[in-house]
């Protein structure tokens, strides 16, 4: 009975030891992935700010100015895409609106990412664009991917259309969760006039006739949690001028927007709230899971050695005692 046991047990010992590899290295990259259909929407500021007053095309100071940044899943498109990927593919349809302190808006730009549903990595595909310009994405936008690393990455401008490290600035804690701080400067660059502009009328053909540039820069920083990839608090130092041409009235150049843009309170909030959750389920992949099963598994092993010895033992052989003699 013994040796039955110990044999149940010694399979057993080598299911779960198996099954810890397995679950780390082969389900893991399987289960964890951006849900298709994934909305989520962000709201930040940048309190006194400088903003271009369109009118009179001098730079003044505001009270606050508002970007709305919306991410949509598209399943249709990601479904359609997927037939010719060869993998689980995410479509995010986004749009970063931003409305001055007297609710108009002062600028509206959308923009199409693909990627793969577990890496991030981006996937090549008919429609991918910013502000309707087709682009060809090198690194991520939005989210890192899970179990983040220790070192830089390359991170694309939407701004810039183009792509540029964004380097690893060492470890933090953030709201109690310890969290990867990342940082990336544009310098100043020349990049294109949003394709609607807050003017009716001004469009940026019309602008281009006058001989006038946009120019961009911005100091990108995130706070970004290891396991889920996920950033939980993002800022920027953001500045934008229009420069030449005969639109400035003799002037070199004239601010558009100049700020430092942050996260509202609440959404940090809502972020870190579910961030924490994901984060334990990441873990229970990763982690608590994998190496749950291998020590189960050394343990059964090790129960099934000691019946094995036990049955093996030889049985203790009664000795009789003599019987006294009698005549």
């Amino acid at each position: 009975m013994r040796r039955k046991t110990s044999l149940v047990l010694l399979a057993l010992a080598v299911f779960f030891a198996a099954l810890s590899p397995l679950l780390r290295w082969y389900a893991f990259p399987r289960l964890a992935k951006i849900p298709a259909n994934q909305y989520q929407d962000m709201v930040l500021e940048a309190k006194d700010a400088t903003l271009l007053d369109y009118g009179s095309m001098t730079a003044k100071k505001v009270s606050k100015v508002t970007i709305v940044q919306t991410l949509k899943g598209n399943v249709e498109a990601s479904e359609q895409i997927e037939k010719t990927a060869g993998k689980d593919v995410v479509v995010w349809d986004g749009l970063s609106y931003v409305v001055g302190p007297d609710g108009k808006m002062v600028s509206k730009i959308p923009e199409r990412y693909i990627f793969d549903a577990h890496t991030q990595d981006p996937v090549h595909a008919t429609g991918e664009m910013v502000d309707g310009d087709p682009v060809t994405r090198a690194g991520i936008e939005f989210k890192w991917p899970f179990l983040t690393e220790k070192r830089d990455y390359v991170y694309f401008d939407a701004q810039a259309r183009t792509s540029a490290p964004i380097h690893y600035k060492g470890t933090r804690n953030f709201r109690g969760l310890d969290v990867y701080y990342f940082e990336q400067t544009i310098p100043w660059t020349k990049v294109p006039f949003p394709k609607t502009m807050p003017i009716q009328g001004i469009t940026p053909a019309s602008i281009a006739r006058t001989g006038t540039t946009r120019w961009y820069t911005t100091v990108r920083k995130f706070w970004v949690e290891p396991l889920t990839g996920a950033p939980v608090y993002g800022e920027e130092l953001h500045k934008e001028e229009l420069r030449g041409g005969t639109l400035l009235g003799g002037r070199d150049k004239v601010t558009v927007f100049a700020g430092d843009v942050k996260m509202r309170e609440d959404y940090i909030r809502h972020t870190v709230d579910l961030v924490k959750s994901n984060r334990t389920l990441v873990l229970l992949m990763t982690s608590y899971l994998p190496w749950g099963f291998l020590i189960l598994g050394l343990l059964l092993l090790a129960l099934s050695l000691w019946l094995e010895a036990r049955s093996r033992r030889p049985a203790a052989t009664k000795v009789e005692e003599p019987q006294p003699v009698t005549a």
